[in-house]
């Protein structure tokens, strides 16, 4: 989708006394009703109107949104571009170097300093990138998209509030495509509710101290529901012959029961018999790595609402306490956007409800998969690579 200053636009949020909207509007028009919305949420005119009078729309960011890695990228690339080796090194060192810090937060919020380090990594490289994008543009073209207007309206007036209270200038509200800013990347109604001063110097400044960044996390992921003492998952092996139809996060059984269905951890123990609810996840099929995620998975998940990152956010943490690499690596699969439509529509023309052929393969693209590996006497673990591309294709 093209945006320019003149192109049609329509929003589905900043017209809340009705919750709806005009069908059409442009970007000029979608800027007049936000500003008029954040002025009646309490802003002040003044930052409402000098801020987003100057905003405008950048046609990467809808880009990006509609090309998150999470989308396009098999487990394999994914993993292997954020859990690197440097990073693992830089992660140790740093971990290190942060040492009380990072037993205090653990201390007072309960979780573990290696996970706040992963998330400080993953999120902007230890601080290293924060981000290019002026903050009131990205927020203002994603406020004015159809795609998820309501939420990034918030978010918008949220970017307004943390200048008005006069936290940051209006120069200094630089981060990424989506509007995160500063070293753990937070959205701005994140940063209103959960910023914090972790160097003792009376501010919360997430952009230029880590300690403020690191404590900040801690305190964001306990809210979110962290669960002291317990891990975020582990990688296991499945016995021969697994029914992979018991896979995915949304059909959890306690451990003892996935023990008695023969899985194991990677040195062939069985797994302990807790009476914890875990959901087995294969994000990269039956040839690839299993992993049992526990509660804490989950709330990795509501940092940032995708498997891949959660996978990386786990894997790195253990790796920067110490553990070592997976033991069975992810192989890199080559399926395009395009080509997961062209599977959707395939699986839909066989009989097989994949959902809408829309490239992103969700729950209903996998139990099609799944079913569709099934009558064809396959592996049924609802991955999908070149070979079933081909089949789909030929039929």
């Amino acid at each position: 989708m093209s945006i320019k200053s003149t192109v049609i636009l329509t929003t589905a949020a900043v017209i809340t006394t009705t919750g709806r909207v005009s069908a059409q509007e442009t970007f000029g028009q979608c800027r007049d009703r936000l500003t008029q919305a954040a002025i009646e949420r309490g802003i002040s005119r003044t930052t409402a109107t000098d801020i987003l009078a100057t905003v405008e729309p950048l046609e990467r960011v809808i880009s990006a949104d509609r090309n998150q890695p999470e989308f396009v990228q098999d487990f394999a690339s994914y993993l292997g571009a954020r859990v690197t080796a440097d990073r693992v090194a830089r992660g140790r060192e740093l971990y290190a170097e942060n040492r009380r810090l990072l037993d205090a937060l653990a201390a007072e919020y309960g979780v573990p300093g290696q996970y706040l380090v992963a998330f400080w990594g993953l999120e902007t490289n230890f601080g290293r990138v924060l981000g290019n994008i002026p903050v009131f543009n990205s927020l203002a073209t994603l406020a004015c998209d159809q795609r998820r207007s309501a939420y990034f309206t918030d978010e918008l007036i949220g970017a307004l509030r943390i200048v008005d209270r006069g936290d940051a200038e209006p120069r200094d509200m630089i981060g990424s495509w989506a509007g995160a800013v500063g070293q753990t990347q937070f959205m701005p109604s994140v940063y209103l509710s959960h910023a914090v001063d972790g160097d003792g110097d009376g501010h919360a400044n997430l952009w230029l101290s880590s300690p403020d960044a690191l404590a900040s996390a801690a305190r964001y992921l306990q809210s979110l529901g962290w669960q002291d003492g317990m891990r975020w998952g582990r990688e296991v092996r499945l016995p021969a012959g697994f029914d992979y139809a018991l896979a995915g996060r949304d059909l959890p059984q306690r451990l003892s029961a996935w023990r008695a269905l023969g899985i194991t951890t990677t040195s062939g123990d069985a797994v302990p018999a807790l009476d914890i609810d875990a959901a087995l996840i294969v994000p990269a099929g039956s040839d690839g790595p299993a992993f049992l995620v526990y509660a804490n998975f989950d709330v990795i998940m509501r940092w940032n609402r995708s498997e891949f990152f959660a996978l990386a956010i786990g894997h790195l943490a253990d790796r920067i306490a110490g553990a070592g690499t997976l033991a069975r690596p992810p192989r890199q699969v080559r399926i395009s956007s395009q080509d997961m439509a062209d599977i959707q529509q395939g699986l839909n023309a066989a009989g097989f409800d994949a959902g809408p052929a829309d490239g992103v393969p969700g729950p209903a693209t996998r139990a099609a998969i799944r079913a569709y590996q099934r009558s064809r006497g396959l592996v049924a673990d609802g991955f999908a690579d070149a070979e079933l591309l081909e089949q789909l294709r030929s039929q």
